[in-house]
């Protein structure tokens, strides 16, 4: 199968080393050419050794391209009234004290050709884990104000600052930390003196660790609560790839924003363009969709990166070399991305369109553990989720397209059974609405839902959540791995555990 050239990235969030020095600094000049360049190699030595674990990058296929420093320190040694320099002994934290409380903000810089990306809020997310981890009572940075020189002459620092928390003004560093959580505990005087933007003011800003209970691994461990999201979306006919980018990135940014790490769409989720072919045939009509398949694709990777969130991309139509497929996308926030394609093919698709099933199983690796993804049909099949389940995953994706209520509880109640019998998750979504005049696609019927095993740890329906029929709207709803464990090795009823292997065996030929 033909495989689009795309630009390919590949983000890695992870801690600094000392070999590290000569990339940081090149990236440090592109960032601070204004404010004395890149730090020196005795100070960034002195950073690197006193705290490891507070030093963190992220790279783009082996390229630095932003970075957080951080300190701990006791804050009521030095409490509200202090300097950039005071704080930071010019750079060696030397008062960097592992007994502290309180987790401080050296420095964050992200290279300007990637400032789209957000990876700025990656950053501040991973200093706030590092923060949660190690126990801290906050995090307080002192934050420059680059915006202040152009109303210097019209307004005070504390006037300026009030206008840009109300959203009459916006700063580029302020607004964003504002954005990030964090809230101004003061105006400092004379904390960067060679600030010129910011004219040598700065706010002291702080967030608030609401976790602050229990010790636990710094950045880099597994997670037990993982975020679902899934969309249950109107169809509507739409006239170009933009627009429905545009459709994507609303339900995207909304689910994100409540910090999910998964959002599901569902199946055929580029078939509101439909209509631009309704001059065709319905087999003409699903190869000429499928040439959009690859610009919707690499719209929503950007996505996954620069909203911080795994996309499954419901799925899509691709046709190469004569052959057409239904392919679902896994579209990592490290900008990989992987497929699946459907491997059962309903006779509508067959018949109306020509589609080919495909002929593998994969289960992903990602930064939430393994998952797996089956489209529509591929549920209503026990012995996929089973051998997915084998293989390690905990969360399952079923994206579907149903036109009818019973064709809809085929899809939902084997879904439903398929979380029981491999003890694990299931989300599934599909599309709701009409459109007229698209062949094979023209009505729908859904009802999103996530479901669980069914056991006391569980809700007594085995249902975490479900939409609203025929509905747009969203789902949102927290899984927890560690209740897996617990319902595998302890639960009323054990399918796994009880399988008779000494009797039957299910293998992929």
């Amino acid at each position: 199968m033909k495989k689009d050239k795309i630009k390919k990235h590949k983000l890695l969030l992870r801690h600094l080393t000392l070999d590290d020095y000569d990339n940081i600094a090149v990236l440090m000049e592109h960032v601070y050419g204004n404010l004395g360049g890149a730090w020196k190699k005795d100070q960034y030595a002195s950073q690197i050794t006193r705290f490891p674990q507070g030093q963190i990058v992220i790279e783009d296929n082996g390229q630095l391209v932003a970075a957080a420093l951080s300190m701990i320190v006791d804050y009521a040694r030095f409490g509200d009234t202090h300097t950039y320099a005071q704080i930071t002994s010019n750079g060696y934290l030397t008062h960097h004290d592992p007994m502290g409380d309180t987790l401080y903000g050296v420095d964050i810089f992200v290279h300007p050709k990637y400032r789209g990306l957000r990876l700025g809020r990656r950053l501040y997310d991973a200093r706030k884990e590092i923060c949660r981890n190690l126990n801290l009572r906050r995090f307080i940075a002192g934050g420059r104000i680059p915006g202040y020189a152009k109303y210097a002459d019209t307004l005070t620092p504390v006037r300026y600052i009030e206008e840009v928390k109300n959203r009459e003004i916006f700063d580029p560093v302020l607004s964003f930390q504002l954005f990030n959580g964090f809230h101004v505990r003061k105006l400092l005087t004379g904390y960067l003196p060679v600030d010129a933007e910011s004219k040598g003011f700065a706010t002291l800003l702080e967030w608030v660790n609401l976790d602050y209970v229990d010790k636990t691994p710094s950045i880099g461990g597994s997670k037990n609560i993982i975020r679902l999201g899934v969309v249950q979306w109107q169809m509507r006919t739409l006239t170009s790839v933009e627009e429905l980018l545009k459709h994507a990135e609303f339900f995207i940014d909304a689910v994100a924003g409540y910090h999910a790490d998964f959002v599901l769409f569902p199946e055929y989720m580029s078939a509101p363009l439909m209509g631009l072919f309704n001059d065709k045939s319905p087999p003409d009509a699903i190869r000429a969709l499928a040439g959009f398949t690859s610009e919707i694709r690499n719209g929503l990777l950007e996505m996954a990166m620069s909203y911080n969130i795994n996309i499954i991309a419901g799925s899509m139509p691709e046709y190469s070399a004569h052959e057409l497929y239904n392919v679902s996308w896994l579209l990592r926030r490290d900008g990989t991305f992987e497929a699946q394609y459907k491997i059962h093919v309903t006779i509508d698709e067959v018949s109306c369109w020509g589609v080919q099933g495909g002929n593998a199983l994969k289960v992903f690796d990602t930064d939430c553990g393994k998952i797996a993804v089956l489209i529509c049909y591929d549920s209503e099949f026990p012995e996929l989720a089973r051998l997915a389940t084998v293989q390690g995953a905990q969360i399952i994706f079923v994206p579907f397209w149903t036109d009818t209520k019973n064709a809809y509880q085929r899809v939902r109640y084997c879904s439903q059974a398929r979380a029981i019998e491999n003890e694990c998750f299931v989300a599934i979504t599909g599309s709701v609405g009409n459109l007229p005049y698209a062949e094979n696609m023209d009505i729908q019927y859904a009802q999103a839902a996530i479901f669980s095993p069914s056991d006391f740890s569980f809700p007594h329906d085995a249902i975490l959540a479900e939409a609203t029929p025929n509905t747009e709207m969203t789902l949102i709803a927290d899984v927890n791995l560690d209740l897996l464990k617990q319902v595998r090795t302890r639960g009323a009823a054990r399918n796994l555990a009880n399988r008779r292997a000494d009797l039957y065996r299910l293998e992929w030929i």
